[in-house]
């Protein structure tokens, strides 16, 4: 029984080592954001961000899901458009990124990042905000 026990420990200890490596590029929300990063946060954390004025908000979903509701204030720029990289190279400063869960998002942060913008990206994207008493925007 404690060689199962064991085995399991190991087993749950190397599954979130190879998760950690994963998020390599993404801070702790934990952590001061600097220029040319990413950092993932909840809902609290990243309603707060988006409340700064020079706070710029993009909703990287396609603009159908964008049309069946957003955030109020944000801009649509599709991540898997083919011209999102041309679309977001004049972006500089603090950007604040969502999707539908926060994959997607998390991709366009780090092209962001890498072009010099600090980055809010939210964990678990608008099906977190909206399960968090906040109601998308529709147009």
């Amino acid at each position: 029984m404690k060689r199962i026990i064991m085995m399991l420990m190991f087993a749950a200890m190397a599954a979130g080592c190879g998760f950690a490596q994963n998020e390599k590029s993404v801070k702790d929300a934990g952590n001061d954001s600097v220029a040319g990063s990413v950092v993932t946060v909840g809902v609290e954390k990243f309603t707060n961000f988006i409340r700064q004025k020079d706070v710029l908000l993009i909703d990287v979903r396609t603009p159908k899901e964008y049309a069946e509701g957003h955030i109020y204030g944000a801009q649509n720029i599709d991540v898997n458009a083919e011209d999102f990289a041309e679309r977001i190279k004049n972006i500089e400063g603090k950007v604040a990124v969502y999707c539908r869960g926060g994959k997607r998002s998390l991709k366009a942060a780090e092209m962001l990042a890498a072009q010099g913008c600090t980055v809010y990206n939210l964990r678990g994207g608008i099906l977190a905000w909206s399960k968090n008493w906040w109601t998308p925007d529709k147009d």
